[in-house]
């Protein structure tokens, strides 16, 4: 049976903190998810101090039955309301119970600041590695995306105007591309977090001679933070961490926008699957892009979590300070934001079919104009010259009510003689896309490079998160 007793490690002192501030103080409903990485710590902490002779092999070996057995407990889900401050206090009464009072030795040589410190780190360690993930399956699903859209003209947009032509495959590669530097910060940022606090204790280093490389080696970071008072006020790598995160959740804004725009019945140039868009409670005929509005949301959503943990760390003095324990909150909140974004939108790309004759229908030849100024320049007519009599065109076409290529042959001569003779056949966009072959471009060879490419980054990437 566990025994409750007040809250607070100053409950002994004085009966507990007041109801109101352990309200604010308590961090066990957020931090509880931290419990491996607290048993981890915990497990190379203990075989430490017997390393140093501070305890026994046989009180070494009891402690680390009994932490099994509290992992058991924890194991089985979130805890019940207990009346512990933190997870820190929870595992050690909850060791307590099974060892008695040996439980507190724990506590020896350190204290919750380089705690908590690591056990975060491993944590958004751990975090990262599974974001990666996912961005991976996104990116597998775009890629799949532009695999099955092929050759087929699609529209690009400049301030969401019809611009020029590119191909659907094309636009669906410009979201991989992103998310593989996405990837890349998220990686970067995890690498640089890898550094352990430990051994840091309160933040003037640990009373004891404990071997911290070894701790870290134990433990899979990189080596010890230098400096034990930073190793336990620094946050930067959590802002960091929350950064990158966010910047996914903005490229994943711009694709939720995308696909919720290319949807609706006024582009129509894609459709989602049915059970990637949700109903209506009034409107039968509905099919809402739920999924891509909540990730278009959700960009801003981590922007102000990243911003608000920059706020709590402005100004803070060296060291730790209880502000420190918000870092938690904006960090267990952005990654599930995050994951479920990806999750979501990987699913809604696997579903996505583009409509190939509304998509050309969308390609107007009109979007041609560059292509005619560009080519009266290759034949010698100064850039300037050239769009400027484009646009002249452009606008008499305006003026009369029809389609740049259907102007008359009359109005064309009257302000390019050099066109007229060729006019209709410069408004070939399959044409104007073929011509499109720098790296990057429309042309079926550079898009087949860009697929080539993005297959080889996954491939690059050996993570089953991308074999389906």
């Amino acid at each position: 049976m566990t025994r409750a007793r007040p809250r607070g490690l100053w409950a002994g002192a004085g009966g507990g903190p007041a109801p109101e501030l352990d309200r604010l103080n308590r961090s066990l409903p957020f931090d509880w998810r931290l419990w491996p990485h607290e048993i981890a710590v915990d497990g190379v902490w203990v075989r430490e101090l017997a390393d140093l002779g501070l305890l026994t092999r046989a009180d070494e070996e009891r402690l680390r039955d009994g932490l099994e057995a509290v992992r058991a407990r924890l194991a089985i889900g979130r805890p019940a309301e207990e009346p512990d401050e933190d997870i820190h206090s929870l595992i050690e009464r909850w060791l307590e119970d099974e060892v008695g009072p040996l439980a507190s030795q724990v506590r020896l040589g350190r204290s919750r600041n380089d705690v908590v410190s690591t056990d975060t780190r491993m944590w958004a360690r751990d975090a990262c590695a599974a974001m990666g993930s996912r961005v991976l399956r996104l990116q597998a699903a775009l890629l799949r995306a532009a695999e099955r859209a092929g050759d087929v003209a699609f529209p690009a947009y400049t301030h969401l105007q019809r611009a020029q032509p590119t191909r659907a495959s094309a636009w669906l590669l410009s979201h991989f591309w992103p998310l593989e530097r996405d990837r890349a910060r998220i990686a970067d940022a995890s690498r640089r977090l890898n550094r352990l606090p430990l051994g840091a204790a309160a933040g003037a280093g640990s009373g004891l001679p404990v071997d911290r490389a070894r701790l870290a080696e134990s433990l899979g970071f990189d080596g010890p933070e230098p400096n034990a008072l930073d190793a336990v006020g620094a946050r930067d790598w959590a802002a960091e961490v929350l950064w990158a995160w966010s910047m996914t959740a903005v490229d994943l804004s711009r694709l939720g926008e995308d696909l919720v725009v290319f949807a609706s019945a006024e582009f129509g140039l894609v459709r989602l699957g049915d059970a990637w868009t949700t109903g209506s409670s009034l409107m039968p005929q509905k099919r809402n892009p739920d999924g891509a509005e909540l990730a278009r949301a959700g960009g801003g959503a981590l922007v102000g979590l990243l911003t608000g943990l920059l706020a709590t760390l402005k100004g803070l003095p060296s060291g730790y300070a209880k502000d420190l324990q918000e870092d938690k909150r904006a960090l267990f909140e952005a990654e599930g934001r995050l994951a479920s974004a990806l999750d979501a939108l990987a699913g809604t790309v696997d579903s996505l079919a583009v409509r190939p004759d509304a998509a050309r229908d969308a390609v107007d030849p009109s979007v041609l104009a560059s292509d005619l100024a560009e080519q009266m320049a290759t034949a010698g007519t100064p850039f300037r010259d050239a769009h400027e009599t484009v646009l002249r065109l452009v606008r008499r076409g305006s003026e009369l009510g029809v389609p740049l290529p259907d102007l008359p042959a009359e109005e064309v001569a009257a302000v390019a003689p050099g066109l007229a003779g060729t006019w209709t056949e410069l408004f070939d966009v399959e044409a104007a896309l073929e011509r499109r072959t720098a790296s990057g471009g429309s042309s079926r060879e550079a898009v087949a490079a860009q697929l080539a490419a993005a297959r080889e980054a996954l491939a690059s990437a050996d993570d089953p998160a991308v074999q389906r």
